[in-house]
């Protein structure tokens, strides 16, 4: 009877540990393109991995963080999805390169045209973004994913300090220091303006996804490594206790 409860308990824990390092290579994230220098122009992208086996995702609303608007956000052409840039009036304007800004842009909307984000797949959305706050060191935005059977889910639980990552995150950027050359950021406003070509199909296979992705799958592995080995000893001590 110990032997099979040890046995029981290993297998339990190798499954829980590979469902809990799941989440972390499936939720909406965003990266910037280079370095995001405080007081600078950057372009990210937001990465949108599709996390069911039986629906597309075909819609993706970004929100940005009203204490520290920006002035100038710039969406590039992604072949299969229109979008939508919302601006909203300012209570207090900002100056930007000498001009007064008296509205931001407050959400940014991708609607798929075609099939969307098809499961397997992820999609980048990329954006021009500026001028970045110089009194922070990270943004945080909230987003929603919305699937083709009319599921949302909300990307939009801020991570706290000393405490276990949320289930659903919210995406954060972080920014670097600016450069001393006088600089902001790897790039110019021009650089960052440049949408003349629409971007390449970003669309990849999930599982050829970034370093974090294969991190949490090798967590997984060892989480089963773990759970078997814990089988193995859980019945090599039975039959011991049953042959003395």
């Amino acid at each position: 009877m110990k032997a099979t409860r040890i046995a029981a308990a290993g297998v339990a824990a190798a499954s829980a540990v590979l469902v809990l390092s799941a989440p972390a290579f499936a939720h909406v994230s965003v990266q910037p393109e280079g370095a995001a220098a405080k007081g600078g122009y950057a372009t990210v992208n937001f990465k949108v991995p599709n996390e069911r086996d039986d629906a597309s995702t075909t819609k993706l609303e970004v929100s940005f963080p009203a204490d520290h608007p920006l002035a100038s956000v710039m969406p590039q052409p992604i072949d299969g999805w229109s979008v939508k840039v919302t601006k909203s009036k300012l209570a207090k304007p900002l100056t930007l390169h000498g001009e007064k800004i008296d509205e931001a842009v407050s959400k940014v909307t991708w609607t798929a045209t075609g099939k969307g984000v098809e499961p397997g797949f992820f999609q980048k959305f990329p954006l021009s973004i500026g001028a970045l706050p110089e009194d922070t060191d990270e943004l945080v935005f909230k987003a929603l994913q919305t699937y083709d059977n009319k599921e949302v889910v909300r990307w939009i639980e801020p991570q706290k300090e000393g405490q276990e990552e949320p289930e659903n995150p919210a995406p954060v950027l972080a920014l670097s220091a600016a450069s001393t050359d006088g600089h902001h950021g790897s790039s110019t406003a021009e650089d960052a303006s440049d949408t003349s070509k629409p971007a390449a199909d970003s669309s990849t296979e999930a599982s050829s996804a970034d370093s974090s992705d294969t991190t949490a799958r090798v967590l997984g592995v060892v989480g089963i490594v773990v759970g078997v080995a814990g089988v193995a000893y859980g019945v090599l001590a039975g039959r011991r206790r049953t042959s003395a």
